[in-house]
């Protein structure tokens, strides 16, 4: 693979201005598409094999035109201080609201008058009013959030306190600001890291290219293959991470060849050949992880992880081409002042001791010692997962200023904290012989359900044969005790279909959450073991060794588990919540564990591959053991602690949201990639890798034989350029 990628890098430097001119293209044809596609409709959310999409799916079919999983906007109201809703003028305001919400947009389904529908509390003082969608909340464009929105400004002008809450006023969080936070980070860490502003723009223009190229190419696509608005989100973080750590590794192998006297197209072969070679090893383990998501079977979680693999390919052909080329054009300038006086000296200079030589010198003479302190470490933090609870955080969990906050709190004083997410029971009695008395049974059994605080009357329809059953839970919809009732219902329901023949669902937002939380939670092993798996035959094939995947896989699920402790002592204890702006403990989201080991999963092996490469290069090429992980330490240190530092620096931006789920994402990942670079990558695995000496690069004979040799390590190269090959390029004229 290194004479391969050697000749295309070799290849792309000479023909520069042809490379170049072919991703300008490419961006400008996606960028077309992108603009000329027709606008999609955002992707209908579904979680195929869950009992309440199955309800709601009987529910499409039993009442059409219900939009039974269309979004809610669930509008509160309470009377000014002293006075009543029942009163004249209060209930005239209520009744003007009710009707301009019917109105505001044609996507309005229907509009309950909390008067008629018995919505008021028993004191008067507080009100609610549902309006159902037509569609769901993913597919309501920003023009009926205004129009509701309006609505309630106006509502609010008549004296009384209007809140709203449900999903209907859930739009994407946006992040453009911390995403400009994040680059603005990288480009500073960039500069220090290789001391020239040239140098420093590479990686960032080319990871802005690919994430462009991708980006634009899933809005195109995003009509013809039903993808949601969702679906570039997961693509554009990912996209710019890789993109800005594969050029970045590229770019600082290319000037170490040109620091060790080769030509400029020999090194950019070189640098290609090497460090290409990683590049595409670490890109295929992270397109393992992100394409592996298709496991948990949600098929917006699969979209964005197809997305985002695809981008992930794209930078990874971007630093195997474009870099190689950009750096034809860049000429000497890629280096600073500095050290171009040095490489125009006649003088070879030395290798000299830097900061990741003098760390990993530090390591080879107390490997017990920094082994034990980084596990130990990592165990301690990683403690509360034991107590972890999983969930999807609903409008109790946003900041106390919002309105759907201010909604959920008015509520819980009116009626009771389970009004905040009623359970949808839906009975299909076609098959019965007398269906009302059927339903008539599940309601009592219902209302003998412990945790169960309110029953409504059973809505039948048209036909007669399907009804719903609204119930309401003693407890707030993200309390384990809510599950617990959602469990006992669903329970009941064998004991009721052997009795009468009627089948019982448990369907809406709360019944859906714990769903989803359940099918991610049974997901999680088998996505580990493939993707690990994976992965661990990948890492055998560039290392040939089994102990240093073995060591990079246990490592990660080490730092993995770390950073989830950590999640859990903050998002779900509270320790520190007031640093970390947390308002309101509770479960940590469902999706975190098999989003955290998807994507740092991808980060981890990129650090793991880049920085032991080198080591195994230097092995290889004859260097002792120990000697080898200073050598890799040298060169490979100061560029794997900028990537993380990048890293960390991006995800931690998203911290600053005041969506919850987006603060626990960013928080989540920023302390994994510290967890997992600073930790793991720099102490534990040369620590391991010191104790194992010759041990580490071990393979059986059989097994040696059977693995295709993929030649990370440029052994072909060297091979090459001893017997006079590689050397022959004439001298280029700086450009």
């Amino acid at each position: 693979m290194a004479t391969f990628l050697y000749k295309l890098g070799k290849l792309a430097f000479r023909r520069r201005h042809f490379v170049a001119l072919i991703w300008v293209a490419l961006l400008t044809l996606a960028g077309v598409g992108a603009a000329t596609a027709p606008t999609a409709a955002s992707s209908s959310f579904s979680i195929p094999g869950t009992e309440a999409q199955k309800a709601f799916d009987l529910l499409d079919q039993r009442f059409p035109g219900s939009s039974a999983d269309g979004a809610t906007a669930r509008v509160v109201f309470k009377a000014p201080a002293g006075e009543k809703l029942t009163g004249a003028a209060n209930k005239a305001d209520v009744q003007d609201t009710v009707a301009e919400l019917k109105s505001s947009s044609k996507q309005v389904a229907s509009v309950a008058d909390p008067f008629a529908a018995k919505t008021v509390s028993k004191d008067g003082t507080i009100a609610y009013t549902s309006a159902t969608y037509k569609v769901s909340s993913m597919e309501l464009t920003d023009d009926d959030r205004d129009a509701l929105q309006k609505v309630i400004d106006q509502a609010k002008e008549t004296g009384l306190t209007v809140e709203v809450g449900g999903d209907a006023l859930q739009a994407m969080p946006e992040t453009g600001a911390t995403e400009v936070i994040g680059i603005a980070i990288a480009a500073v860490v960039l500069v220090i890291t290789f001391g020239s502003l040239l140098a420093a723009g590479l990686p960032l223009l080319t990871a802005l290219i690919g994430v462009g190229i991708g980006v634009s190419s899933i809005t195109a696509l995003a009509n013809a293959l039903d993808l949601g608005t969702t679906t570039s989100t997961l693509a554009m973080m990912i996209g710019l991470a890789v993109g800005i750590d594969y050029a970045l590794f590229i770019v600082s192998r290319y000037r170490t060849e040109l620091a060790e006297g080769r030509e400029r197209e020999e090194a950019a072969g070189r640098a290609v050949g090497t460090a290409g070679s990683a590049v595409v090893f670490a890109g295929l383990t992270v397109v393992i992880a992100l394409v592996g998501l298709a496991v948990v079977n949600i098929p917006m979680l699969t979209k964005m992880g197809v997305a985002a693999a695809g981008t992930v390919a794209i930078a990874v052909l971007i630093a195997l081409t474009l870099i190689p080329a950009l750096l034809g054009f860049a000429g000497k300038r890629v280096h600073g002042r500095k050290a171009r006086k040095t490489l125009d000296s006649t003088e070879k200079a030395e290798p000299k001791a830097n900061m990741g030589t003098r760390w990993a010198r530090f390591v080879l003479r107390r490997p017990v010692m920094v082994l034990v302190a980084g596990v130990i470490g990592l165990g301690a933090i990683a403690i509360p997962v034991a107590s972890l609870e999983l969930g999807l955080p609903d409008d109790g969990a946003q900041p106390t200023d919002t309105t759907q906050r201010k909604a959920y709190d008015l509520l819980s004083e009116g009626f009771g904290p389970g009004f905040n997410g009623p359970l949808m029971t839906v009975v299909d009695a076609k098959g019965t012989d007398d269906p009302k008395a059927a339903v008539d049974k599940v309601v009592s059994t219902i209302k003998d359900t412990d945790g169960v605080a309110v029953v409504a009357p059973a809505t039948f329809n048209k036909a007669g044969d399907t009804a719903i059953i609204s119930v309401v839970s003693k407890y707030k919809p993200s309390s384990v005790e809510t599950e617990d009732v959602v469990h006992a219902i669903r329970d009941a329901g064998q004991d009721i279909k052997a009795d009468t023949g009627a089948e019982l669902a448990v369907t809406g937002s709360t019944a859906m959450n714990i769903d989803v939380s359940q099918k991610l939670n049974d997901a999680l092993v088998p996505y580990l073991a493939l993707v690990v798996g994976l992965a661990f035959l990948l890492l055998m094939v560039v290392f040939r060794s089994i102990l240093v995947p073995l060591k990079a896989a246990l490592g990660f699920l080490l730092s993995v588990l770390a950073a989830l402790g950590a999640v859990v002592a903050v998002f779900q204890w509270g320790w520190l919540g007031s640093v970390f702006g947390v308002e309101q403990t509770g479960p940590v989201m469902s999706m975190m564990p098999i989003f955290m080991v998807g994507v740092v999963f991808g980060l981890a092996m990129d650090y793991e591959v880049f920085l032991v490469t080198r080591m195994r290069e230097a092995y290889v090429h004859g260097e002792r053991p120990a000697q080898a992980v200073v050598t890799g330490f040298r060169h490979g240190a100061r560029v794997v602690t900028a990537a993380a530092i990048i890293m960390i620096a991006v995800f931690s931006g998203f911290i600053g949201s005041s969506e919850q789920m987006v603060k626990m994402i960013g928080f989540g990942l920023a302390i994994a990639v510290f967890f997992d670079a600073f930790v793991v990558r720099m102490a534990i695995v040369p620590a391991v890798l010191a104790l194992l000496g010759k041990k580490a690069w071990w393979l059986p004979k059989w097994l040696d034989r059977a693995l295709p040799n993929v030649d990370v390590e440029g052994e072909g190269l060297n091979a090459a350029e001893a017997a006079g090959r590689p050397g022959e390029n004439k001298e280029l004229v700086d450009a």
